[in-house]
């Protein structure tokens, strides 16, 4: 698995972790770097900064594209990929969007239900094309 790969999965745990949890993001990631092991990628801390500093925004966004659906009713970890990777299509310019759609659809596929690779698919490719 490449490295961003790796970052990504992380970022989608320490995401995942904290909204389990109720918390702060960004407090989540530092007790994970502070832990250690496995040390955390700079990429993977550079998803989670990003998703917090732009939450209201991704999540306005989710909302807006899951047709049918609510934040709220989506599975957890599928709410974290989204995050994730609406950041990346919207933030990080050094990614073309279809590996980060591609991206996201591979971790749906390992992390969530059968029809979560293809609902992430929809989602971020409507994302991807109202951003042009």
């Amino acid at each position: 698995m490449a490295a961003r790969s790796k970052a990504r999965k992380r970022a989608i745990d320490v995401l995942y972790a904290a909204e389990l949890r109720g918390r702060d993001r960004r407090e989540q990631l530092a007790d994970e770097v502070a832990a250690g092991q496995p040390p955390v990628n700079d990429y993977t801390v550079r998803l989670v900064e990003g998703v917090a500093a732009n939450a209201a925004d991704i999540d306005r966004l989710i909302d807006e594209h899951a047709s049918g659906w609510s934040l709220e009713r989506l599975p957890d970890v599928d709410r974290a990929i989204l995050r994730m990777a609406v950041f990346e299509l919207l933030w990080a310019d050094d990614v073309p969007d279809p590996v980060v759609i591609d991206e996201a659809v591979e971790l749906a596929k390992t992390l969530s239900t059968d029809d979560s690779p293809a609902f992430v698919n929809g989602v971020l490719g409507a994302i991807s094309e109202a951003k042009v």
